[in-house]
C-alpha cells in the first residue's frame, strides 16, 4: 500500500493547540496520519476517531496501538458525532479535526473504484455496507438527475452532454467499470478541453460525493462539533473543493457574527458578543514545499475556529 501523506499536517496539528491532557476528536481517521501525530502529543488525554471504512480502521488500529492505548475508534459517519460521543459519556471536548479528502490508499486501491486512471468495478463507497454505489448512480439515475449532480458537485460545464452520452450508452448495456465510464466522458468533452486536466476528474468527484452523501452530512456535523467544543477549544477543517470550503466558511462566519443590533457600538455588552472567533481570517494553504512533495495537496484549504465564551 502506498504511504498516505497527510495534507497540511503540521498546520492542522498546530491549529488544534494540543495539551498533554486534551480530549480530541478526529472525525476522519483514514489511515491514521493526523491521529498518530495527535496521540503522540496527548499522553494523558484521549483521542476519539471516526471512520466508515473497515480497511482504514484495521490499518489505523495497528498504527495507533504502537503509540498508546488512550484512543477509541468509532465505525460511523461523523454526522453521528454527538450521539456517538454521548453514548460514551463525552459531552465536551478540546479539539475536533475534519480532513475531508479521500485517503491515498482508497484512491490507489483500484478495486475501490475511486480512480479514473485504473480499471475497476464502479463502486466508490467509503462504507462498503452502503447500498448505493457508483454503479447504481451511473446506471439508474435519470439524465436530469445525472446532469444535476455533475453540475452541482462537479461544477463541470459539460454536465448535460456527459449525462446524455451515459444514458445513450447504457441503452445498449450497463456501464460496469471505471475506464468504461472514462471513455464515455471523453467522448462527450471537446478535444481542446481534454488537454488542461483529465475530463473525468470532476465527474468522478461528483459521483463520489453523491454516493457518500458528503455534502449532506457536512453542515450538521460542523454544527455538532461546534456545540461540543469547550471554551478555548478549536475546530479545524481541511477541505479539498470549493463546495465543501463554502459550507465551512459560511458556518464559521455565522458563528463569529456580531449581532446587527449592536454592531458598530464602541463598547458591545458581553452577552451580544459571538461565542466563537476565527483563529485566522483566511484559509491556510499548503506551502510550496508541501506541494512539491504531494500534488494531491494542491486544492487543500484549512479553516480554524475557536470557542471564546
Amino acid at each position: 500500500m502506498e504511504k498516505h501523506i497527510s495534507v497540511l499536517l503540521e498546520e492542522s496539528i498546530s491549529a488544534l493547540n494540543l495539551k498533554e491532557d486534551s480530549i480530541i476528536v478526529d472525525c476522519t481517521l483514514g489511515y491514521g496520519g493526523h491521529s498518530s501525530y495527535i496521540l503522540q502529543r496527548i499522553k494523558r488525554g484521549v483521542l476519539f476517531a471516526f471512520d466508515q471504512d473497515s480497511e482504514a480502521i484495521r490499518h489505523s488500529t495497528n498504527r495507533l496501538s504502537a503509540i498508546g492505548t488512550n484512543f477509541t475508534i468509532i465505525k460511523s459517519n461523523f454526522v453521528n458525532l454527538r450521539e456517538e460521543l454521548e453514548r460514551r459519556n463525552v459531552h465536551e471536548v478540546d479539539g475536533i479535526l475534519f480532513d475531508l479528502g479521500v485517503s491515498s490508499p482508497q484512491l490507489d486501491d483500484a478495486s475501490r473504484g475511486f480512480s479514473y486512471h485504473e480499471d475497476a468495478k464502479l463502486d466508490m463507497r467509503m462504507d462498503k455496507e452502503n447500498k448505493l454505489s457508483a454503479y447504481e448512480v451511473v446506471n439508474n439515475y435519470t439524465q436530469e438527475e445525472l446532469t444535476k449532480i455533475f453540475y452541482k458537485y462537479g461544477e463541470d460545464k459539460f454536465s448535460r452532454n456527459i449525462a446524455k452520452k451515459i444514458v445513450e450508452y447504457r441503452k445498449q448495456k450497463p456501464i460496469e467499470t471505471t475506464l468504461e465510464l472514462v471513455e464515455i466522458i471523453k467522448s462527450a468533452v471537446p478535444m481542446k478541453f481534454r488537454k488542461d486536466k483529465h475530463p473525468a476528474r470532476q465527474i468522478f468527484q461528483a459521483i463520489r460525493i453523491e454516493v457518500n452523501h458528503e455534502l449532506d452530512v457536512l453542515e450538521p456535523a460542523l454544527e455538532q462539533a461546534l456545540s461540543l467544543i469547550k471554551v478555548g477549544g478549536r475546530v479545524a477543517v481541511i477541505t479539498f473543493h470549493s463546495l465543501e470550503d463554502r459550507i465551512v466558511k459560511q458556518v464559521f462566519k455565522e458563528k463569529c457574527k456580531i449581532d446587527d443590533k449592536v454592531k458598530g457600538l464602541p463598547n458591545i455588552p458581553e452577552e451580544y458578543l459571538p461565542d466563537f472567533k476565527l483563529v485566522i481570517n483566511k484559509a491556510i494553504l499548503p506551502s510550496e514545499e508541501e506541494l512539491e512533495k504531494n500534488s494531491r495537496a494542491r486544492s487543500a484549504k484549512l479553516r480554524v475556529i475557536e470557542r471564546i465564551k
